[in-house]
C-alpha cells in the first residue's frame, strides 16, 4: 500500500511540474494578438518564436519571445519581457515563506493549494482579454508553482528517502518537466489554430483539476494530522549559509543562465547572422529534448552505480554547458546550432539529476529531514536566472553582443565547475542528529515516528 501510493503521489507530482511548464510555453502563440489589439492593429496569427528547454525544483523550462529587445528599444518590449519575468520574479519572492510553510505544514496541503491556484491561474489566461489580465494571470502561476513545484520534489524526497530509488524518482519528474517542453508547442499551436485561443487553455484546467482530485484522494485533508509529531525543520535562513548547499545552488542557477539567456535572444540573432526561416526557428529547441532524456538517463544509472560521484557528474555537466554555450556564436546555419544547444541540454540534465537528490542527502545528514526549505532553495536558484533572462539578456546583446554573452555564460559554467569539488566528500558524512538517526537509533516514540518506521520496514 505504501509502495503504490508514493508511486501514484509521483504521479501527481510529474504531473503538476508538466502542467507549470506547458502553462509557461502555450502562451507564446497569443502574444502577438494581445500586442496587436493593444496597439489598435489587426490580429496577427502564430507564435512570436517558439523555443524551449528542459526543467526542475519550480518548471522554469519555456518558451519566450525572440523580439525582446530590438536595436532602437520599445514599450512593447519592455511589456513582452516583464510579462515573461513576472512568474519567476515571484516565485523569487514567495519561495522563502512557501518554503517555510511547507515545513510546517507537511507537503500534500501546500501541493493542493498550488494546483487550485494554477487552476485559478489557467482559467485566467483562457478568458484574458488585455495585458493586465495577462500579468495577473502571470503573476498567479508563479504563486503556484512557488507552492506546487517545491512541494512536489519535497514530497518525491520524503517518499523515496533511500537511494538509488530517490534519484531515479526525481529523473522521473525532471523528464515531465521536458515533456512539457516538447509537447506544449504542437499542443498549443494546434489547438490555438484550429479551436480558438482558449481551448489549450481549458484543457490544461481540466487535467489541473482531475490531478487535485487524485491528490485530494491519495492524502485527504484529515491524513495530515500526523504532521504535529514532525520534527521541526530547519530555518531556511540557516540552510541558505550551509557552505555546501550554498555550493548546490550557486551550481543550479549558473548552469541555467545559457538556457534562461539564450531563449529571447538567439532567434533574432538567428536571422540576423545566418538568415533562418520562421520554421528554422521554430525547431531550433526541439531535438534538445532528446539529450536531455539521455542525460537524466545516464546521470541516474551513474548514481546508482558510483554514488560517491555525483559532484563529478554535477561538475562534468557544467563544463559540457560552459563549452557548448561559446560555440554557439561559432555556428553558421540551422544543423550546427542544434548541436551545442543540445550539450546544453545534456549538461543540465547531468547537473539537475545529480545535484537535486545531494540536497535531499545533505539535509538528511547535516539538518533535519523535512524538505520543504531546501528545495525552496532549489526553486530559488532557478528563479534568479529566469527572472533576470527576459529582461537582461536583450540588453546585454544590445550592448556587447550576442558572441560575448555566450563566452561570458561559459566562461561562468566552466569556472564554476572546480568548485563541486567541495562536495567530493560529502558521501562520507554520517547522520547527526537527524530524524532519520533518531528513528534508527532510538526507535519510533510517536505517531509520526512510528508511521515513518513502518513505511521503512515496508
Amino acid at each position: 500500500e505504501a509502495r503504490r501510493q508514493r508511486r501514484l503521489l509521483l504521479v501527481v507530482v510529474c504531473v503538476a511540474l508538466l502542467l507549470d511548464n506547458m502553462l509557461y510555453m502555450v502562451i507564446v502563440p497569443i502574444i502577438p494578438d494581445y500586442i496587436a489589439a493593444m496597439r489598435g492593429g489587426g490580429a496577427t496569427a502564430g507564435p512570436s518564436a517558439p523555443g524551449g528547454g528542459n526543467g526542475s525544483g519550480g518548471g522554469n523550462r519555456s518558451l519566450l519571445p525572440a523580439r525582446y529587445p530590438p536595436a532602437t528599444g520599445g514599450n512593447e518590449d519592455v511589456q513582452i519581457g516583464v510579462l515573461f519575468a513576472s512568474k519567476a520574479m515571484l516565485q523569487l519572492l514567495v519561495n522563502p515563506l512557501s518554503g517555510t510553510l511547507i515545513d510546517r505544514v507537511g507537503y500534500e496541503t501546500p501541493l493542493l493549494a498550488g494546483l487550485a491556484v494554477m487552476f485559478l491561474s489557467t482559467a485566467t489566461f483562457a478568458f484574458a482579454e488585455n495585458y493586465a489580465t495577462l500579468f495577473a494571470a502571470r503573476s498567479l502561476q508563479g504563486l503556484g508553482s512557488a507552492f506546487a513545484d517545491t512541494a512536489g520534489i519535497a514530497l518525491i524526497a520524503d517518499r523515496y528517502p533511500e537511494e538509488p530509488a530517490r534519484s531515479r524518482a526525481l529523473g522521473t519528474a525532471l523528464a515531465c518537466i521536458s515533456f512539457g517542453s516538447l509537447a506544449a508547442p504542437p499542443f498549443g499551436g494546434v489547438l490555438y489554430e484550429f479551436a480558438g485561443k482558449r481551448v489549450p487553455f481549458l484543457v490544461l484546467a481540466c487535467v489541473c483539476l482531475l490531478d487535485g482530485l487524485l491528490l485530494l484522494a491519495l492524502a485527504p485533508p484529515g491524513a495530515a494530522a500526523a504532521r504535529a509529531n514532525m520534527p521541526v525543520g530547519t530555518p531556511i535562513h540557516r540552510l541558505m549559509v550551509d557552505p555546501y548547499i550554498a555550493v548546490v545552488a550557486g551550481a543550479l542557477a549558473t548552469c541555467n543562465i545559457p538556457l534562461a539567456f539564450l531563449e529571447p535572444t538567439i532567434a533574432n540573432w538567428m536571422k540576423d547572422s545566418m538568415g533562418a526561416s520562421e520554421w528554422e526557428v521554430g525547431l531550433t529547441w526541439l531535438p534538445a529534448f532528446f539529450p536531455h532524456v539521455l542525460g537524466v538517463y545516464v546521470t541516474v544509472r551513474l548514481a546508482a552505480a558510483y554514488p560517491h560521484l555525483q559532484w563529478f557528474y554535477g561538475a562534468l555537466g557544467m563544463a559540457i554547458i560552459g563549452a557548448s554555450s561559446c560555440l554557439v556564436p561559432a555556428c553558421r546555419n540551422f544543423g550546427q546550432v542544434i548541436i551545442p544547444l543540445c550539450g546544453i541540454c545534456f549538461g543540465i540534465a547531468l547537473v539537475d539529476t545529480a545535484l537535486l537528490p545531494t540536497l535531499a542527502f545533505l539535509v538528511d545528514v547535516r539538518h533535519v529531514s523535512v524538505y520543504g526549505s531546501v528545495y525552496a532553495i532549489a526553486d530559488i536558484s532557478y528563479s534568479v536566472a529566469y527572472a533576470l533572462g527576459p529582461i537582461v539578456a536583450g540588453q546585454i546583446v544590445h550592448t556587447m553582443g550576442f558572441a560575448q554573452l555566450n563566452l561570458g555564460m561559459g566562461l561562468a559554467n566552466v569556472l564554476y565547475a572546480p568548485v563541486l569539488l567541495l562536495l567530493r566528500n560529502v558521501c562520507q558524512m554520517k547522520p547527526s542528529h537527524s530524524e532519520r538517526n533518531i528513528l534508527l537509533e532510538e526507535g519510533p516514540k510517536g505517531l509520526y515516528d512510528t508511521i515513518k518506521m513502518e513505511e521503512r520496514k515496508g
